[in-house]
C-alpha cells in the first residue's frame, strides 16, 4: 500500500462526503456536490483557504438583560455574569461549527483537536476573558506552527490557572504543568513500544525552568485588562540538567528580565528535539482523522514518515503541511478507513444540523433564537458526555484516551440519549422561533421529489423505494446492503404490507392534501422510516 502517497482519483460523492465528515463537523448535500469531481489536493486546499479568522465576537444572549445582543469582551470584567459570559463563548463556537452559510472549513474541527490536546476548561479557569483568549490562541494557530503553540500555551493565563503554573516559584516548585507538558502535550508518556520517554527528574527540572510566570487581574471586577507577567525574583536562576532521554541537555539558568522567555524557548526546543514528540503528535492526528487503531504497519509507514516530515528542517513543525499530507493521502481514503470512527456527540449534533440544513439564527440580531438553537445542542452533548470546553480531566474527553477510543461514545448511559437527539428531528417539537421548527419536513421533502404533485391522474406516485433512496442519499458513511434496504422498506416503512399500498396511500394524500387522516397515514410511514434510518446513522461508524 502506498500509505502517504497522494490520492489522485477524483472525488466521488462518497469520498467527498468522507473527507468532509472527517475534516469538518459534517457536510451539507450542497457541499458534497460541490466537492465531487475535485482532486483531494484541491478539496483540502479549499477547506484551508475557507477558514475565517475574524468571525463576529460573542454577545450577551440573555434576553432579560439590557445588554442582550451586545459584545461583552470589550467591557470591564463583570463577575456577576462570569458564568453566563463563559458559557456563551461555547455557543459562539457552536454557531461557527454549525453554520451553513460560510463555505466549509477544517479550522474548527482542528481547533477542537487542539482544545482536547492542550486541555483547559471553562469550569476550572473560571474567568471568561481567560477562556476567550485561550480559545482564540488555539483557533488562530491551529494551522500554524507547533513550536509557537507549545510556547504560547505554556504562558497562557488560562493554562497557568488550570495547571497551577502561577504557583510555580523558586524554592517551592509546582510540577503540575511540567508533567503534563511532557506526558500529554509534547513527548508522550511512552513510545509505541511501551518505553518511558522521560524521567521524574525531567519533570522536576522542567518545573524549575518554568518558575516565575503569573497571570494578572484574575476575577477582578471592573478590570479592563489581564495578561501574563514574568517575575524574575520568583524564578529559579540555576542550571537545569535533564536525563539521557533528552541527551543530558542542560538549560542554562538566566538572571535577566528575559530569563523566562529564554529558558522557555530552550525547553521547547529540547522537547521538540525529542524523537518521540513528532511521532506522538502525528499518531494523535492519525487517530483523530483516520483510524483509532494504530498497528505496527501504520506506525512504520504512516506515523514515522509523517513525523519525520513534521520535524524536518524544511517543515520545522509547521502544522498545515502535515494536515495536507494526511488528508490527501492514500491511507486516508482507503476503504478500510471509511466507517472506522464512532461519531462524537459534537459530530452527531452539529452534523445533523448541517446535513438537514437547520439554519443557525443570527447571533447578534436574533440572539434569543440563537440561544434556543445552541441550548438544544449543548445540553444534549453534555448529557452524551461531551460538554464543550469542559473535559472531565486534563486527559481530555474519555473517548479520546481510554481503551477503545471513539467507541465508548456509545455506552449504557448515552445509547438512549443519542436516539432521543435524532428523534427530535422527526417529531419537530423544538420551536426555535416563530415560523422555525427545528427538524425535517418529511412531507415537504417527499412532495419536492414528486413530479406534478397535484396531477394524480397524469403522473405516477413516487415509489417507496425512491423515497428510501432519497432519504438515505449521503446519510451513511458505508452503503447499506440490499437486505438492509429491503428491511427498511418492507419492515419499517410498510410494516409487512405490500409496497404497492404506499402508492395508494400517497395518491390518496395527493388528491386531498388537506385531509388530516390521509396526511397522517403517509406521515406515519415516513416518520417510521426516517426515525429508524437516523438511528442507524447515529450508531454507524463514520
Amino acid at each position: 500500500m502506498p500509505y502517504l502517497d497522494i490520492y489522485t482519483t477524483l472525488l466521488t460523492a462518497g469520498t467527498a462526503a468522507h473527507l468532509l465528515r472527517r475534516a469538518t463537523f459534517g457536510p451539507t448535500q450542497t457541499e458534497i456536490t460541490s466537492f465531487t469531481g475535485l482532486t483531494a489536493t484541491q478539496a483540502v486546499q479549499q477547506l484551508i483557504s475557507n477558514a475565517n479568522y475574524s468571525p463576529p465576537p460573542p454577545v450577551d444572549l440573555d434576553s432579560n438583560q439590557a445588554t442582550a445582543g451586545q459584545t461583552y469582551l470589550d467591557k470591564p470584567f463583570n463577575g456577576d455574569r462570569n458564568f453566563d459570559f463563559g458559557h456563551y463563548l461555547r455557543y459562539w463556537w457552536l454557531g461557527l461549527m454549525a453554520s451553513q452559510t460560510a463555505p466549509p472549513s477544517l479550522l474548527d474541527k482542528l481547533t477542537l483537536f487542539w482544545q482536547n490536546h492542550f486541555v483547559t476548561t471553562r469550569e476550572v479557569v473560571d474567568d471568561y476573558r481567560f477562556v476567550n483568549q485561550y480559545m482564540l490562541l488555539l483557533r488562530n494557530n491551529a494551522l500554524g506552527n507547533f513550536r509557537t503553540l507549545v510556547t504560547q500555551i505554556s504562558k497562557d493565563p488560562a493554562m497557568l490557572r488550570y495547571l497551577n503554573g502561577n504557583e510555580n516559584e523558586v524554592g517551592k516548585p509546582n510540577e503540575n504543568y511540567a508533567r503534563e507538558l511532557q506526558e500529554l502535550f509534547t513527548v508522550g508518556a511512552f513510545d509505541f513500544a511501551g518505553n518511558k520517554n522521560y524521567t521524574e527528574d525531567d519533570v522536576k527540572a522542567a518545573a524549575r525552568v518554568l518558575t516565575g510566570w503569573k497571570y494578572t487581574n484574575y476575577w477582578v471586577n471592573g478590570s479592563t485588562s489581564f495578561g501574563t507577567t514574568f517575575t524574575l525574583s520568583k524564578h529559579d536562576k540555576t542550571n537545569k540538567t535533564f536525563s539521557a532521554s533528552y541527551n543530558n541537555t542542560t538549560i542554562s539558568g538566566r538572571s535577566t528580565t528575559s530569563a523566562g522567555d529564554d529558558e522557555l524557548a530552550d525547553l521547547v526546543t529540547m522537547l521538540l528535539n525529542h524523537p518521540q514528540t513528532s511521532r506522538f503528535i502525528c499518531r494523535k492526528l492519525y487517530r483523530w482523522y483516520v483510524n483509532p487503531n494504530v498497528t505496527q504497519a501504520i506506525e512504520d509507514n504512516v506515523v514515522i514518515p509523517l513525523a519525520q516530515f513534521f520535524a524536518s528542517p524544511s517543515n520545522n513543525y509547521a502544522i498545515q503541511p502535515v494536515i495536507v499530507k494526511l488528508l490527501t493521502s492514500q491511507i486516508f481514503f482507503d476503504d478500510a478507513n471509511r466507517g472506522a470512527l464512532v461519531k462524537s456527540p459534537v459530530d452527531l449534533a452539529i452534523g445533523a444540523m448541517r446535513f438537514f440544513n437547520q439554519p443557525v439564527p443570527d447571533m447578534t440580531t436574533d440572539y434569543a433564537a440563537f440561544k434556543v438553537y445552541c441550548d438544544f445542542m449543548f445540553w444534549r452533548m453534555r448529557d452524551m458526555q461531551m460538554a464543550l470546553v469542559d473535559q472531565p480531566s486534563v486527559f481530555g474527553y474519555d473517548a479520546y484516551y481510554q481503551t477503545g477510543y471513539s467507541r465508548i461514545w456509545i455506552n449504557t448511559t448515552t445509547l438512549a440519549l443519542r436516539s432521543d437527539y435524532t428523534d427530535a428531528y422527526i417529531w419537530r417539537w423544538l420551536q426555535v422561533k416563530p415560523n422555525y421548527k427545528m427538524g425535517i419536513d418529511l412531507l415537504g421533502w417527499v412532495t419536492s421529489l414528486q413530479p406534478n404533485f397535484s396531477d394524480v391522474a397524469g403522473s405516477p406516485a413516487i415509489p417507496c423505494v425512491d423515497v428510501q433512496a432519497a432519504f438515505s442519499k449521503n446519510l451513511f458513511a458505508i452503503d447499506l446492503f440490499p437486505s438492509q434496504t429491503s428491511f427498511l422498506i418492507d419492515t419499517i416503512m410498510m410494516q409487512g404490507i405490500p409496497r404497492t399500498s404506499w402508492t395508494v396511500e400517497w395518491n390518496n394524500y395527493r388528491s386531498t392534501p388537506t385531509n388530516t387522516n390521509r396526511k397522517n397515514a403517509v406521515l406515519y410511514r415516513l416518520q417510521n422510516l426516517m426515525k429508524y434510518m437516523l438511528r442507524m446513522a447515529e450508531y454507524q461508524l463514520f
